[in-house]
């Protein structure tokens, strides 16, 4: 068994955000957040511990994986879900949220860990290339048409 100093030593040394949450009534309070989360969202422990992590989406609560998330925290679990959190700034990045649900037998508790890592480049690739891809399937339109039209014409 590893011992509870190591244990710390390779969470803080995580370049992924690392959070716990324990379940208090209907919000999952942030007991515990690693130094790449704090770097990553730009809060200090001493500003989130002892919130809901809801506050990451600032308003932005419609997101598709959200529902699978809040699945998760209800129903115990885990999932693995990508979706837009915001720094203490303001500005916006992509998460991919590792969520599992660790039970406490000697104390009935039930906690969170989540592994956060920053996706953002990937995402931002991604919907240029889907944006890229739309664009080329209009030129592609656009290009058959002017080809129908000028076939007709000769």
């Amino acid at each position: 068994m590893i011992n509870a100093q190591l244990l710390q030593l390779v969470i803080n040394a995580s370049n992924d955000g690392i959070v716990i949450a324990e379940r208090e009534g209907e919000d999952n309070i942030l007991i515990y957040v690693n130094p790449a989360f704090e770097k990553l969202t730009g809060y200090s422990a001493e500003e989130i511990l002892y919130q809901d992590c809801r506050f990451l989406q600032s308003g932005d609560r419609d997101q598709r994986a959200l529902g699978s998330i809040r699945e998760t925290l209800e129903n115990g679990g885990s999932c693995r879900e990508v979706l837009r959190n915001y720094r203490k700034d303001g500005t916006p990045f992509w998460n991919e949220l590792s969520l599992s649900t660790v039970y406490n037998e000697s104390d009935k508790q039930t906690y969170f860990v989540g592994v956060q890592k920053n996706v953002t480049a990937q995402v931002k690739a991604q919907l240029r290339v889907e944006q890229l891809e739309a664009e080329l399937s209009t030129l592609k339109a656009q290009l058959r048409a002017l080809n129908t039209t000028n076939g007709q014409n000769n």
